[in-house]
């Protein structure tokens, strides 16, 4: 049987602002900027860069020590930039992943990134046929 992932939001104040919750973790919270909201959370769509970001990173991570890489950091930048029209959704997503490694090379980086994007990402697998994606890299020693 396939796994259920579950979550839930629930509206916390007379605007739009949900507190969202999963599992027993923390919650977390959406709004939207003024007028339609406060700014006392995360936007959705900046949620769904965390997703992006995060998965991607928790797989090129995963690979790269995997290729027995000794990774001491490794940060993900993620910018999206959104149509005009509405809906307002993401044309083209650009990812930057800093990796602090001294003992790793460009191929290595560029594998782990290429298998994160076709076949461990599941959040990057969901988006990439709908928005332009991006990735670049650069390894710090």
């Amino acid at each position: 049987m396939a796994e259920q992932l579950e979550a839930a939001v629930e509206l916390i104040n007379n605007k739009v602002k949900f507190k969202g919750t999963a599992k027993s973790n923390d919650p977390v919270f959406i709004d939207y900027n003024q007028p339609v909201g406060d700014g006392e959370g995360y936007t959705s769509l900046e949620l769904l860069l965390l997703s992006l970001a995060s998965c991607s990173a928790t797989s090129v991570v995963t690979l790269l020590r995997k290729m027995k890489k000794n990774i001491s950091g490794l940060k993900v930048n993620a910018n999206g930039v959104r149509r005009e029209t509405h809906p307002t959704a993401f044309e083209k997503i650009s990812l930057e992943f800093i990796v602090e490694c001294g003992d790793t090379a460009v191929e290595d980086i560029q594998k782990a990134i290429k298998l994160s994007e076709e076949t461990f990402c599941p959040v990057w697998a969901m988006l990439k046929n709908n928005v332009e994606i991006n990735a670049k890299y650069r390894i710090v020693a």
